[in-house]
């Protein structure tokens, strides 16, 4: 199954930092590709794709003035929506059912209103909490519960810069032109 996130309403300049914070996440927690709808902004775009050149993986980011289009064309190609919101079913109760399904997920994360028709286009409307939030806190526990874990364990292949982990201090590895690692 194949993980993107469509990133709906993207303010230029008001959402510059939520919108890279959504775009981190998703390829930190395995998402293969996030789209990005409203304002065209190819600062985020260009700064993701560093992130993931330097860092590793094959994520990408790409940008789509039209998501209705979208959604129907992802329907269409038999994948399914799921749509993060404070009103869906509780994302404890119901992620196990979204994942017997074997096509690949579109995950609509908002901006500042949520149109009606995502909620009606969505196979699941997923609640993280009844409460109001960060759509990258929803994005995170969602892709963390339909991993079961397993994106703690992921490899980003063909990076520069690899962290260490220790428990004081930065250790960090990285490739010089020859792939030769240096700490």
């Amino acid at each position: 199954m194949k993980v993107n996130v469509l990133r709906l309403d993207h303010r230029r300049g008001r959402d510059a930092r939520i919108t890279t914070h959504v775009c981190l996440t998703a390829r930190a927690f395995g998402a293969s590709k996030v789209i990005i709808s409203g304002g065209e902004d190819k600062n985020i775009m260009e700064s993701v794709r560093d992130v993931a050149k330097r860092w590793g993986g094959s994520f990408e980011v790409e940008y789509r003035k039209d998501w209705e289009n979208l959604i129907e064309e992802w329907k269409t190609a038999g994948g399914e929506i799921v749509h993060l919101t404070m009103y869906g079913e509780p994302v404890q109760k119901i992620t196990k059912k979204i994942k017997e399904s074997p096509k690949d997920k579109l995950i609509v994360v908002g901006g500042a209103k949520v149109p009606t028709e995502v909620y009606e286009e969505a196979e699941w409307n997923v609640s993280v909490t009844t409460q109001p939030h960060s759509e990258v806190a929803a994005l995170a526990i969602f892709l963390h519960t339909l991993f079961e874990g397993k994106e703690y364990d992921l490899d980003f292949e063909g990076g520069k810069l690899e962290v260490l982990p220790t428990a004081h201090g930065k250790r960090i590895l990285t490739k010089d032109k020859k792939n030769e690692i240096h700490e």
